[in-house]
């Protein structure tokens, strides 16, 4: 059976740090179709470890908003996992030069998570922010259709999936 991995070489997208410094790199993407509204994000730590994380959002929203609510989820997975020095990809222009300070933002929705974002980023030593093409960010565009196409029951409880790591 012969395969063919289309994305296998992503990682070459990112270039090695030759410092000694432990560089996290986040890639996001969100959802908002006919079916829902999903997140992703996949946080690769400086072992190369890829974390994905994803969730379905429980309101309406336009894809800017689910772009933001991707990006905050991806940052606060590196706060909670220590990272100091952050590589921020998504292949929302919008979100990505917003973050960076670089566009205006006029829409009162994206102000909000623009402030947030801005608030987060204070919690690292050093961060960027990275445009990339769609066709880069496969992963994390994948997880958040995933979640974008569960149902949800409000007020039920989702059993619990334990993710670990082996070497």
């Amino acid at each position: 059976m012969q395969c063919e991995f289309p994305d296998e070489d992503i990682m070459n997208l990112f270039k090695e740090e030759e410092s000694g410094k432990e560089k996290w790199i986040m890639l996001f993407d969100g959802a908002s179709n006919a079916l829902g509204h999903g997140v992703g994000a996949v946080l690769i730590s400086p072992e190369k470890h890829h974390i994905p994380i994803t969730t379905r959002l429980s309101f309406n929203c336009t894809n800017n908003v689910a772009e933001y609510e991707a990006c905050v989820l991806g940052i606060q997975a590196a706060i909670e996992s220590k990272a100091k020095i952050l590589e921020v990809y998504g292949d929302s222009a919008l979100v990505i030069h917003q973050s960076q300070g670089e566009w205006e933002t006029r829409d009162g929705k994206l102000i909000r998570y623009q402030a947030f974002v801005k608030e987060l980023i204070k919690q690292f030593e050093e961060i960027t922010f990275h445009h990339i093409p769609r066709e880069n960010n496969q992963l994390a565009d994948a997880l958040a259709t995933l979640a974008s196409m569960f149902e949800l029951s409000n007020g039920k409880d989702m059993p619990l999936i334990k993710i670990q790591h082996r070497d």
